[in-house]
């Protein structure tokens, strides 16, 4: 989430190009990529160790909400699922049976056939045999058929379980980005909510300072372009170090209120974005001023 200083100081906009190399093109504000980090999960921060100023490394787990309660449903889903896949073993111990059972009637039925011809036995009988394969073999299919709403349920449960692991991967407190802490909203053993933010870092080895130009010094400012932005350094000397306009605004807007005679507040600007290698002296909010090198 971008964020705009609350200490806006902004704008001296020159009509024309300036002479003087000790006067800047535009000022303003120090700022960083701020990201804000919230619970994924509902419950009691078990560990949550951080401070702010903190430097955190990408992927770095620095917390985590209580998962007593997933593990336990974990659990239960485990026992579930493995009580629902032992059924097929009972099915499949029951379809032996009836195979068997198959197996001895075609044994009974052959005997018959052969009786039958030399009028040692009666259709009837042969009816009969007939019959009882027939009630076998759909007692065997209505077996097997089982099978498959087993594997649906085997395959439900192992769904859930794979939910809950996410669950109680959520659980886990990881930080997104290498940085540096810059508020904590929440302490160890406090109750968190899922979307309840917990502090907010950003990575201060990058900053930008935001700055407006006014239209007539626009044609001068290009993305890409090497610009000299200065900040102080002490009460009476300021720092000089090299920046990179990285975004120029495609519309115009209004001088922000800060400046405060209505001629100037009048005046269309553009903000400007210049990308700065922080060796550790800059900080959000602080002031500073961009100078175009090429500036005559």
């Amino acid at each position: 989430m971008k964020t705009h200083s609350l200490l806006f100081l902004l704008v001296i906009l020159l009509g024309g190009c300036s002479s003087k190399n000790d006067v800047s093109d535009a000022w303003g504000t120090f700022e960083a990529t701020e990201i804000t980090v919230s619970a994924m999960a509902n419950g009691k921060l078990i560990r949550f160790q951080l401070e702010e100023g903190m430097l955190l490394d990408s992927g770095q787990t620095v917390g985590y909400v209580d998962t007593t309660d997933l593990s336990l449903k974990k659990r239960q889903s485990i026992e579930q699922r493995n009580a629902t896949a032992s059924r097929k073993s009972d099915i499949q111990a029951q379809v032996a049976v009836q195979e068997q059972t198959r197996e001895n009637i075609m044994i009974e039925k052959q005997r018959l056939e052969n009786l039958l011809k030399g009028g040692a036995a009666t259709q009837k009988q042969m009816d009969d045999v007939t019959a009882s394969l027939k009630v076998i073999d759909r007692q065997i299919t209505s077996l097997k058929t089982q099978f498959t709403g087993i594997d649906d349920q085997v395959n439900a449960l192992t769904q859930q379980i794979a939910q809950i692991d996410e669950s109680i991967r959520n659980c886990f407190i990881v930080n997104p980005v290498k940085g540096t802490v810059l508020n904590k909203f929440a302490e160890q053993d406090e109750v968190t909510s899922f979307g309840k933010p917990l502090y907010k870092i950003a990575d201060l080895r990058e900053m930008i300072l935001r700055v407006y130009v006014s239209g007539a010094q626009l044609p001068k400012v290009i993305i890409g372009q090497e610009v000299q932005v200065v900040f102080d350094k002490d009460e009476k000397s300021n720092s000089i170090i090299p920046g990179t306009v990285s975004w120029i605004s495609p519309t115009a807007e209004f001088t922000p209120k800060t400046i405060q005679t209505k001629e100037e507040r009048v005046n269309l600007v553009y903000a400007v974005k210049v990308r700065i290698q922080n060796d550790g002296s800059l900080k959000i909010g602080m002031p500073g001023e961009m100078k175009v090198m090429n500036d005559e």
